[in-house]
């Protein structure tokens, strides 16, 4: 048999690029990272968030929108016109791709929340209200899809292979100074333009390697707390739950990661005494939020982009820097093939984090 086709791909390619300074650098390379682990997907999901885009619109929303039909998007814009004031909407530019078929509506807009229904809402944060309308789009407008929902970045994704999803959304023509790109290898949904990778909230966006077997808890756990879960991916649950603790629990990156991916309970009785009582409180107050199974994920948000790797490293993550710009990868090939000689490669431990965060934020 011929060897290549025995090899275990472990599935899903995903890829990051920050340039902590916050320069800004053009899609070019984030693509052609990512398409040097073409054998990690299969050209059912292909996908990108971008930081830094929209200069010119830094303090509006930016909402990245999928309608699969007419009726989706009137019913969208009557519930954005309603809470919103649009500052400017416009379909996303594409370029025609062969391979890309199928494809939504995709279009963008520009908001700021009504001063009136901000004080309706008084009780919440401009945030939550943010979130509030992405979850409330995407479980009761039917054919509607909120891609990404933050301020100055933008995800984009389709059904495809990502080298060919970047092209066709001309993303060399874009800058940022984060980039992550995702390479699907679809397991337990099928491929749709929805389900693609990133998954996107608020600034939130999570690229994902793995499969989640904890998923119906972590979905539960979060249900209390106003998520609903609607894309049908394991991948919709890590991005709550990081929005969860990071943006409304107020914990850091590393407890974070504490959390997700906890210590055994055999590993937690060997601890220091003061290091066990703090991971026995947050074994026990949030046990549900405890991510389960083989896993390789790539977070970002403004400030910050974070590679976590499953408690035992059941998945593949690398990482390197150059300079001030930090990758994080499945594969080093990846890395090298646009930074051919970085200053540190390195294999992160499983369930510790790397943190990239923007010179002069704590992230």
């Amino acid at each position: 048999m011929d060897r290549f086709h025995e090899k275990d791909i472990s599935g899903c390619g995903i890829i990051g690029i920050m340039e902590q300074s916050g320069k800004r650098f053009s899609g070019r390379d984030i693509i052609t990272s990512i398409a040097s682990m073409r054998e990690r997907a299969n050209g059912l999901g292909g996908g990108f968030a971008a930081y830094g885009i929209y200069p010119e619109f830094k303090r509006d929303w930016c909402f990245h929108m999928m309608f699969e039909n007419k009726s989706a998007m009137v019913q969208t814009e009557e519930y954005i016109r309603d809470n919103y004031k649009i500052v400017k909407d416009e379909i996303i530019p594409t370029k025609e791709d062969k391979s890309i078929k199928y494809r939504p509506l995709l279009w963008r807009y520009f908001l700021q929340p009504k001063e009136e229904k901000k004080k309706l809402h008084y009780d919440i944060t401009e945030e939550d209200f943010v979130a509030k309308t992405v979850i409330e789009i995407n479980t009761r407008i039917s054919g509607a899809f909120v891609a990404s929902s933050g301020k100055n970045m933008g995800v984009f994704k389709g059904v495809g292979y990502p080298e060919d999803i970047g092209r066709f959304y001309r993303l060399e023509e874009y800058e940022a100074y984060i980039w992550t790109a995702h390479g699907r290898f679809p397991t337990n949904t099928v491929g749709w333009w929805g389900g693609a990778h990133p998954f996107g909230l608020l600034d939130w966006s999570v690229i994902h390697n793995g499969e989640i077997s904890s998923y119906g808890i972590n979905k539960r756990f979060l249900l209390n707390y106003g998520y609903v879960c609607a894309f049908f991916t394991d991948t919709e649950v890590i991005t709550y739950l990081f929005d969860l603790l990071v943006r409304k629990h107020k914990l850091s990156f590393e407890v974070a990661a504490d959390i997700l991916t906890a210590p055994f309970w055999d590993d937690i009785e060997r601890q220091s005494e003061e290091k066990r009582e703090i991971s026995q409180a947050l074994r026990i107050i949030y046990g549900s939020a405890l991510v389960n199974g083989p896993f390789s994920v790539i977070v970002a948000n403004t400030n910050t982009m974070v590679g976590l790797n499953d408690r035992i490293k059941l998945r593949p993550l690398v990482a390197a820097t150059s300079g001030n710009k930090l990758y994080i990868a499945s594969e080093e090939s990846a890395i090298r093939e646009v930074c051919p000689t970085p200053d540190e490669v390195w294999m992160p431990k499983a369930g510790e984090p790397v943190i990239g965060r923007l010179k002069g934020k704590n992230g």
